[in-house]
Parts: structure tokens; sequence; C-alpha cells
């Protein structure tokens, strides 16, 4: 039996030390109230005949204080009581010592690979992460109810983003960059006037977006079609001032090949200098800004010549790559692009399919762009086509004081994501239980999403001047607080879920793909999706139903219940549950009926669901992607593309990559080592679930790995 500790370490279950815990409340009590050594040993044997896989220590020193009333000896446990509590004031003196001193020696590994963005070495990313260990430290003992604190350890359900949860910021936003580049903005108590050129406008956003990052943390999105006007500036710029120096002398097509000439050149460096800054500038959460440009061409946009222009560049240099530091062309892992298939381009003869077709290859070599088809967007979303917030979780819709629709300047102010699974395997397939207990852990969640809302209520909008004060979301005066902006839906809290493959197996015994599986599936989403929907009405709260991208929550989940209720035939044995509402990896199906298959679920999803497919070697099946695409528009929101052979991002190697002598993943053709900069399947069976790269230390371990 493994006892869960405070800190979430797992233990052996040790007897020892639950006999000296009681005999040490003996030593403060007299006579009858005593208990013998039998009824020490019976109380041990009770415990471990729970026959439990995994125990929380608290539950069983419950369980010792009941049973030392049962056997009448009230004195004695009111002694243990005082003891536990005692202790309990020894732990929370300080409980950051063991997880911080790790960190700073490189030996808390768990932390340093929490986050692939963040590279745990350095000070400035040190500095973060240790900020955020007092923050959970100080979220799990003081800030959060303990049914909560005990729900999370328990894994009934995951707060998102403890780290964070100490002071009064949000998680995610889609930032006015319109605004702010029209009208101007304050950074650093220096104002920022509206830019008069291209590459200017482009400086100025990558200021905005790390001042942004620096102050949230969570992803946001920029919506590149701000920028048309300024390149067109920029143009209007080249041509006056070629006109001034040399009309009269120079032919007029020759004054205008020139300013075109000047206007590639900036629309270039502009370009650059967005890709360039955003990779090298270093914000306060210790990484890269969490961002994300939106690739949309609107047809009545006055500057959608200039918008194409500037989505070919972002396209072309994305996929060129960046040099890392020995000069060879990597894929940076920011921004990230998203871009928008709609009549116009969605490779059925449109005037832009020229950019299709290079948001196609790039995504072969690159694995960006993600799509959004704007047809079935506007069907789900009241007419209207706009970017997911950085963490690819979506607003609904609002409307303003003159009955405008929204989206820019909004913001999630958190999520918290329950586990499906688990409900499933207490329920044992019995239907009745199942709906109660999926209620009572939706109330918990929404306990919870109200801990995130009343932590934001009263914040000043002084506590960040770069969203509340000059723009990103809005623009408060100076000491008011940001309240209207948490209250009747313009701003949206999310409830997360995972494993509807996993619960659906464990309720019905199949899929959710089959018939009988699909209608339990649907149930269940709707079910949620009324819970949201509820809250919202009762609240004023934008509640919304979120299939986040949680890649390690579905590992965490899993692993609690493993070590809970031990392992359980395609669902706790994978080591993994699945994202949300996603096919499970290993069912054979392609990835038209995939995709297919999903829409319906996004649709319900309405706070946020991105679909993935898998294509072995992309950059040699370009129609296959092209085919995909096409499908895309015609009939799934939102889709993304990975690939199943192993790629090197560092040289560009499209092979095999092997295990060296070390037990490392290593490139053959480059000597790269870095997990981050590399994709790992599985041989034998195509497992795409998380590449562990720290396999171990024996060739037995390494045997397995390769041949599993």
């Amino acid at each position: 039996m493994k006892v869960i500790k405070r800190d979430g370490r797992a233990v052996e279950f040790d007897r020892k030390k639950i006999q000296v815990a009681i005999e040490k409340a003996n030593n403060e009590v007299k006579g009858k109230e005593k208990a013998s050594k039998d009824e020490i040993k019976d109380i041990i044997k009770y415990i471990e005949e729970l026959d439990k896989k995994r125990i929380l220590v608290e539950d069983i020193q419950d369980i010792i204080e009941q049973k030392l009333m049962d056997i009448k000896k009230f004195e004695l446990a009111k002694k243990y009581i005082v003891y536990r509590y005692t202790r309990a004031l020894v732990r929370k003196q300080n409980t950051t010592d063991e997880s911080i001193l790790g960190l700073i020696q490189t030996t808390n590994k768990e932390l340093m690979e929490e986050n692939s963005n963040k590279n745990a070495i350095i000070a400035s990313t040190q500095r973060d992460l240790i900020a955020g260990e007092v923050s959970k430290d100080l979220t799990k003992r003081i800030l959060l109810p303990e049914k909560i604190t005990k729900a999370h350890e328990e894994g009934i359900l995951h707060f998102h983003d403890a780290d964070y949860f100490l002071q009064p910021i949000f998680n995610c936003c889609l930032i006015n960059i319109g605004d702010m580049l029209d009208n101007g903005t304050v950074m650093n108590g220096k104002l920022i006037e509206s830019p008069k050129s291209f590459q200017v406008a482009c400086t100025v956003t990558t200021q905005i977006i790390a001042a942004v990052a620096s102050s949230q943390y969570g992803g946001q999105s920029v919506d590149v079609s701000h920028l048309g006007k300024y390149l067109r500036k920029s143009y209007d710029k080249f041509k006056r001032k070629l006109n001034e120096q040399y009309k009269g002398k120079l032919a007029d097509e020759m004054i205008e090949d020139i300013a075109k000439q000047q206007l590639k050149a900036e629309l270039s460096a502009g370009v650059q200098t967005i890709q360039y800054q955003i990779n090298t500038l270093m914000t306060t959460n210790g990484q890269s800004p969490f961002v994300t440009l939106f690739l949309n061409l609107d047809k009545d946009d006055e500057y959608i010549e200039e918008n194409a222009m500037i989505i070919e560049e972002i396209l072309k240099q994305r996929y060129q790559g960046i040099k890392n530091e020995k000069g060879v062309y990597v894929t940076p892992a920011f921004p990230k692009l998203i871009y928008v298939l709609d009549e116009h381009n969605c490779l059925k003869g449109g005037k832009y399919d020229y950019l299709t077709e290079l948001a196609v290859k790039c995504s072969a070599k690159r694995l960006y762009p993600d799509y959004i088809s704007a047809k079935k967007m506007r069907e789900n979303y009241e007419g209207n086509v706009f970017s997911p917030m950085g963490c690819r979780s979506f607003l609904s819709p609002w409307k303003d004081e003159n009955g405008n629709y929204k989206f820019e300047g909004r913001f999630n102010q958190g999520v918290v994501s329950i586990n499906l699974p688990q409900i499933g395997i207490i329920a044992d397939k019995d239907e009745e239980k199942f709906w109660k207990l999926l209620d009572e852990r939706l109330e918990l969640c929404y306990e919870a999403l109200m801990c995130r809302h009343y932590a934001l209520l009263g914040t000043s909008a002084d506590i960040s001047p770069i969203h509340w004060r000059y723009g990103a979301i809005a623009r408060l005066e100076q000491g008011e607080k940001i309240d209207k902006l948490l209250k009747d839906g313009y701003s949206t809290i999310s409830l997360g879920y995972i494993g509807l493959y996993e619960v659906t197996k464990l309720m019905k015994g199949v899929s959710h793909t089959t018939e009988e599986g699909h209608e339990f599936a649907v149930r269940v989403m709707k079910h949620l999706r009324e819970k949201t929907d509820q809250w919202k009405e009762e609240t004023g709260i934008g509640f919304g139903l979120y299939g986040t991208p949680a890649e390690s929550l579905c590992y965490r989940f899993a692993r609690i219940d493993k070590e809970k209720f031990g392992t359980i035939e395609d669902v706790t044995d994978k080591g993994y549950y699945t994202n949300s509402y996603h096919v499970d990896v290993r069912e054979k199906i392609d990835a038209f009926k995939k995709l297919g298959f999903e829409s319906e679920f996004q649709k319900i999803s309405s706070g946020g669901a991105i679909s993935y497919i898998e294509i072995p070697n992309m950059q040699k099946n370009l129609q296959a992607l092209r085919d995909v695409v096409k499908f895309i528009y015609d009939n799934i929101q939102y889709a993304e593309f990975n690939t199943k052979s192993d790629y090197c991002h560092v040289c560009g190697f499209d092979g095999e990559i092997i295990i060296n002598d070390d037990n490392e993943w290593e490139c053959p053709q480059c000597g790269n080592k870095d997990h981050s900069k590399m994709n790992v399947t599985r041989r034998t069976c195509g497992y795409l679930g998380e590449n562990f790269w720290n396999v171990g230390k024996t060739k037995e371990i390494k045997a397995r790995v390769l041949h599993l």
C-alpha cells in the first residue's frame, strides 16, 4: 500500500509510524484511557485490511481518531488530535524547503521538467519556479478550502496553475492589439504613440506581447490583421518620398517598382522582428512569451491585400525556421500559428489558395500552423470568426452596449478540470451511482472555480497597467477595480474534462466511437455543458466547457487512479487518459473519420476544443495534407497535424531516432539529445502517448522501450 504524503509523494506504508504516533499520545493519558498493545495492533490491522493501493496520510489519521473513539478512548483520541494538530503546525512553518533546494541543486526532476518551454537550469527561470513553489504551498495550506485541496490531491479534480494563484492575475487573453496600436499605449511609464510604419508597428507589438506575458500566466493571442494598415502606411510613405525626390526624373513605373521593393524589404524585416524578438525575449515567467498569431483574411477588410502579404511572409519565415546556436535552422516553439480557412483559401480555386498551399508545406515541415474552419466556426459562434486565446480556449460571444460583438480585449479567469474516468471506476457500470457522483464532483469543481473568481474580485487596475489601464484588456482609471470585467460574461472561466473515452469504456464496455458508447458519451458531454450553462445563468459569470490540451494532466490522473484502484484494462494500464473527447490513439480509425466524429463534441465543448490527427512522414505526403485541409474546412472547427515519424528539429533528420549507449534519445545525424527538439514515436505498436526520455539505466529497459 502506498501512502500519499501532503506534498504529493508516494511512500510505502509503515505500520511502525502509526504505532509510534498512538504511543506518544498514550504517554499523555493515564490508566484506562491508554490503548493496549492489542488495541493498537487492531487499529493497524484494520487499516491494512482495507487493501487499498493508495491512501492519503490524512485518511489514515482520520481512521485512527475514529477507531480510538469506537473503543471509547475519548481522552486518548483528544490527545492524538492535539498531537496531530501540533505536527501540522510544525509542517506549516515551512513546507517548500525540499522542493526549492531540489530545484537549485537540479535534483527535483518533476519540477524541472514540468514545463517543456522553460529551461529550469537558468537563474531567471528558477526564480519563477521558486515563486511558484511558494504559491502552490500557500494555495494548498491557506488559500483554498481543505476539501478542494484534498480533491486535487485525490485526483478528483485538478486546480490548474496553483503556482500563480497567490497573485491576482489571470490565465489567458486576446490582446486588443488594434486599439493599442491605433490609440497608443503606455509601458513602464512611457507613452508609446501610434506607429507610423510597419516596422515600428511590429516592434511595438512584440514589446506589448512581452509586457502582457509578464503579468499573466497563460497564453495570449494577436490578430495580425491589425498590422495591414501599417504596411500600407509604409508603402504610402515610400511612395511619397520617392515622388518628392524623383517625380519627373524617373518614370512612374520605376518609382512604383522601387516603392514595392522597399516595402518588400520592410515586410521581411518587420516579420523577422516579430519572430526573433518573441523567441529571444525572456519574460518574468522565465520563458519566451506564450503567444499565438492569428492568421485570418476577412473578405470585408479594406487591408486584405496587405494582410495576405503579411501572412505569406510569416509562413515563409516559419517554414525556413530560426537558426540555433550551431547555426542550424530549427522550429521555434513560439509564436504558435493558427491559419483560418475560408471560401477564398480552402483549396477550391479561391484567390488566396496559394497561401494555404504554403501553410500546408509549413505544417509538413514545422508542425504549424493549426487550422480553423471559418465556415464551421460561424455555425458554432453566432456567425463570428475569432482567435482562441493562447491556451486554445474560446470566448463566448459577447456584445457591448452598442450591440457589437467583441472578442479582443477579453480574457479567461482560470481552469479547473474534472477526472471523468475516476467516476466511472467508482460507479462500476451503475448509471444511477455515476450521475449522482458526477453531480457531486461537479459541485466541487464549481466551488473551486468560484475560488478563482473571488481571488480576482477587488483587484486594482494598477496591478498590471498594461492589461487594465493601457489597452491590452481595458482602459480603466488609476485605482479602479476590475470587477465589472469579471461579470456579465465579459470574461470566461473554464471547466475542463479528461477521459471521455475511458469513462465510456468503464460504464458501457465499449468505445465512444460505437453506437452505444457514442450515445452515453454525448449524454455526459451535454450534461457537463448544461452545468456550465446553469452556472452562467445563476451567477452571470462566463462559465464554459473547455477541452483543455492538458497532456501532463492526462498522465497525472491516470497515475493517481492506477495507484488507488490498480491496473484496469484499457483504462489505467495505458499510463495515460485520452484528452477531453478525443478518440484513443490505439483505435483503428482514419483521419477523416476521426475529425468527422470529434467535430460533434467540439460544438458542445464551446469553451475550447482542438482535434489532432497523425500523418506519417508529412513532408512526403503533401497531397494527404491538402485533402485533410479541405476536409477540415467543411467538417470541423479546429484541428492540427502531428507526425508519426521520428524527426529532429535541430537538423531536419527524418528517420529513426536512436537510443545511445547512455540510454538517451539521440539524433544519428547531428547528435542532438534535447528531447524538446525532436519527435520520437513508439516502435511496433505505434503508441503515441507520452515520450519517456530518461528511459532508465539498463539495457533491459532500453529494449522494453524499443519493442513495447
